[in-house]
């Protein structure tokens, strides 16, 4: 006989199948845990351990206390299994925060190459929501910088190189870990928040110009400036990935 489905696997469920037909996007809160509860005729437990299992799957955020900011915070869609064993071999390895910024600028700067090497055939529409996502003033810097590394994310799996998106979503816990930490070492985090969302777009209109030059500087400088700012340690990075000939 068919074990019945536990409470919260039901609303696990339910928010995942909005999740995949677009009805819950990147930057959307989830409902309040007392309005889902009544809507699925669940108990207020089940809903929690349901956000819980989420946010342990990375899809969402949760940020406590109250107002319009508190709550659970959608910060991606569901991935595939891959990518869900690689966060956990980098959860259980745990790895030097300058080797994955190393690895950042390898990957990533290779990737913005490849994307603007074909405007045309790549789909940057995930990339896109999430940068008007991060346009919200309301979003906390916690919000905004687990949209931001989504963001990065979108852009690994619009090259379709499967290998290099799961590598990419199984690093995230690390790159959020240290771009979090950097929080208190930003003066003005609005300033901070313009410049990466300014950033982000340059890299998008890069890519989608076709310059290919331009779209590996960017990220290069967007993805080493920030930790230039925000980390106590410098790179020292011994390998320019960037251009010779960018005239940047």
């Amino acid at each position: 006989m068919t074990a019945e489905p536990r409470a919260w696997e039901g609303v696990l469920a339910h928010i995942e199948a909005r999740l995949v037909d677009g009805r819950l996007r990147p930057g959307d809160h989830l409902p309040a845990e007392r309005t889902l509860s009544a809507d699925l005729g669940v108990s207020r437990s089940s809903v929690r351990e349901a956000i819980r299992v989420l946010e342990a799957m990375g899809l969402v955020r949760t940020q406590t206390g109250s107002g319009p900011s508190s709550g659970a915070i959608i910060v991606a869609r569901p991935v595939g299994g891959m990518q869900a064993l690689m966060r956990l071999q980098v959860a259980a390895s745990g790895f030097p925060v300058a080797d994955v910024v190393r690895t950042r600028l390898l990957l990533e700067t290779a990737v913005a190459e490849e994307l603007a090497e074909r405007p045309t055939t790549v789909d940057l529409a995930d990339a896109g929501q999430l940068l008007d996502a991060m346009d919200d003033p309301a979003l906390t810097p916690q919000e905004f910088l687990a949209l931001d590394a989504q963001f990065h994310l979108a852009l690994a799996e619009a090259s379709g190189n499967t290998v290099v998106a799961a590598t990419m979503a199984g690093l995230r816990s690390s790159i959020e870990g240290y771009v979090l930490a950097g929080l208190a070492r930003i003066p003005d985090w609005e300033a901070m928040a313009a410049r990466l969302r300014a950033e982000h777009r340059e890299v998008v209109a890069a890519i989608t110009a076709g310059d290919s030059a331009a779209a590996r500087t960017r990220i290069h400088e967007h993805i080493s400036g920030y930790y230039r700012d925000a980390s106590p340690d410098p790179l020292h990075d011994s390998t320019d990935t960037t251009s010779a000939h960018d005239p940047r």
